[in-house]
């Protein structure tokens, strides 16, 4: 009798450290995930951006604009069903106050999001040694004036990811498509005011690599009021608050 009881006590222990362990081997892959899909964004969205600068307007800024919607879809599609493909630490904050996403998970993704970002805009240092700016988000009027613009782009962004998402991963038929089509189309019009960024870890990693820090308060903190706003008023309007 106390053999059984010391087995069964042994197994629901082994048993539970199993557990564990393939939970902290998915945790690891979302965390890589997070790191290659960001690395992509940053990598592909701003290299246009230099390439566009050292080509004297080769890329085009059409053509920059479709690079970030572009990429965004790509990584989304590949990614989506790994970790969800948020690739931006303001989308993984409104996630986590919606409930959709766990806020233990939280801080993992958002250093993830930045490593990869950050080892994006420093091999493209490397690669374009000359560029002074390396994509870096400028505003081409005052810091007031782009803090509001990135407030409103990142609402309407997440509103439209809120809606398309599945719980708190970006994926299903046509996620990528709205969500990189909303990208392109903001980066369209309002890319030459305020850069259009939405996304801190797109600003902070060419901010950092090119030394131009001075407005990036405005990137770091506007995507991040946006996407928050949006969770509320999706909340309203009735909008998919499936939890997974």
């Amino acid at each position: 009798m106390a053999f059984g009881a010391i087995s069964y006590c042994w197994n629901e222990e082994a048993i539970k450290r199993e557990f564990r362990t393939m939970k902290e081997v998915n945790f690891m892959r979302n965390y890589i995930a997070e790191l290659i899909g960001t690395f992509a964004l940053v990598f592909c969205g701003t290299g246009a951006i230099i390439i566009d600068q050292q080509t004297g307007g080769a890329v085009t800024h059409a053509g920059v604009a479709t690079t970030f919607g572009l990429i965004v879809m790509s990584m989304i599609y590949a990614l989506g069903s790994v970790s969800g493909a948020h690739l931006n630490p303001a989308v993984s904050i409104a996630f986590t106050l919606s409930g959709r996403f766990s806020a233990r998970r939280l801080p993992g993704y958002i250093i993830s999001q930045l490593a990869g970002a950050l080892l994006a805009s420093y091999t493209l240092k490397f690669l374009f040694a000359a560029n002074q700016l390396l994509g870096a988000t400028i505003p081409a009027g005052t810091d007031m004036q782009s803090f509001v613009l990135e407030i409103i782009l990142t609402f309407f962004l997440m509103l439209v990811i809120i809606n398309v998402a599945t719980g708190s991963k970006e994926q299903g038929m046509f996620a990528g498509l709205a969500i990189g089509a909303v990208v392109g189309l903001e980066a369209m019009f309002a890319g030459p005011i305020c850069g259009a960024s939405m996304n801190p870890a797109r600003s902070i990693a060419p901010a950092l690599a090119s030394g131009h820090v001075q407005h990036l308060w405005v990137y770091i903190t506007a995507p991040i009021i946006g996407a928050a706003l949006a969770v509320p008023v999706c909340s309203y309007l009735n909008i998919k608050t499936t939890t997974i």
